[in-house]
């Protein structure tokens, strides 16, 4: 059943400390509830319109592959069960249910952490420009959608809400976070690339590239935030994939695609999305969920 979807959320008994594109965070002292919403971005821009289910689906993603990642790497999360949140959500659980995770407070390192096993994206544009991607020089002669010879790690800037994420070398990263955590972060994205790739591979799915976050708690490197979503993702069906183009997709390339069709500028505030826009997405979603993890929201 299609729920009414959730564009924000207030809980006045607890403490909102961040409302980004898609999370509000809110503060429980020596933890955080993180709560996807059904809010949209492209090209670093909030859509007007939500997408029903979507921060559910986000959420139980981001749980399923915690779990089949976390031989690779420690992570944040405490539990999705809002049964067990702390006794100051119970007023709330009915909105929780399902879109909110319960984590350990970490100090996110101020990098997203990208790996790209295809030539696509922002990763495409730059490779037309230069001949490179973030610094790495790439044969000449390759086209949009083709697989690179081996995964690269082309790390950007953590652009705050409503600015623009820029990439970055592996250098400047280590400038910014000391070159010990940043070859440490490069090896376990890479590696949890490459595991999660195969498993996606299995289930007919291409994993074109995919963005981490990362955080210390306790002395420690962690996994935080959202992990292999639609959302910070290029889910290509293989059976259909084409290189030399766009591939058709289970993520939001088909928004990105629909607005630069448009003729929408990234400048210009978010317009209103058709109901087939927001349909097209939700099922692409849905989709990615239901190969991959085995769930189905219907």
């Amino acid at each position: 059943m299609l729920k009414t979807p959730i564009f924000e959320t207030n809980f006045p008994d607890l403490n909102l400390v961040s409302r980004g594109k898609v999370r509000d965070i809110y503060d429980l002292g020596d933890s955080l509830l993180i709560v996807a919403t059904d809010r949209i971005s492209a090209f670093d821009v909030v859509m007007v319109d939500p997408i029903a289910d979507k921060g559910v689906i986000l959420t139980k993603l981001s749980e399923f592959w915690l779990q089949y990642l976390g031989g690779l790497i420690e992570n944040h999360l405490i539990t999705t069960d809002c049964e067990k949140f702390p006794e100051v959500c119970r007023p709330y659980r009915s909105m929780l249910a399902g879109r909110a995770m319960w984590v350990k407070k970490a100090k996110p390192l101020p990098v997203e952490c990208i790996v790209r096993g295809y030539l696509a994206g922002s990763g495409w544009e730059d490779y037309q420009r230069s001949g490179q991607m973030s610094g790495i020089r790439l044969p000449s002669g390759l086209i949009e959608a083709q697989e690179l010879p081996e995964p690269l790690f082309t790390p950007s800037t953590k652009a705050a809400l409503g600015e623009h994420d820029e990439n970055i070398s592996f250098e400047k990263m280590g400038e910014l976070v000391g070159e010990n955590i940043a070859e440490r972060v490069k090896e376990a994205s890479i590696a949890l690339y490459r595991k999660a790739r195969e498993y996606a591979r299995e289930r007919g799915i291409i994993l074109a590239d995919t963005k981490f976050e990362f955080g210390i708690a306790d002395a420690k490197l962690m996994l935080i935030d959202e992990v292999l979503t639609p959302d910070s993702s290029r889910f290509w069906p293989a059976d259909r994939y084409r290189p030399g183009g766009s591939p058709e997709s289970f993520d939001k390339q088909f928004l990105r695609d629909y607005l630069k069709s448009s003729g929408w500028k990234k400048s210009d505030p978010a317009p209103r999305l058709p109901a087939d826009v927001v349909a097209n997405t939700r099922a692409r979603y849905l989709e990615a969920l239901k190969r991959l993890s085995g769930e189905d929201l219907g």
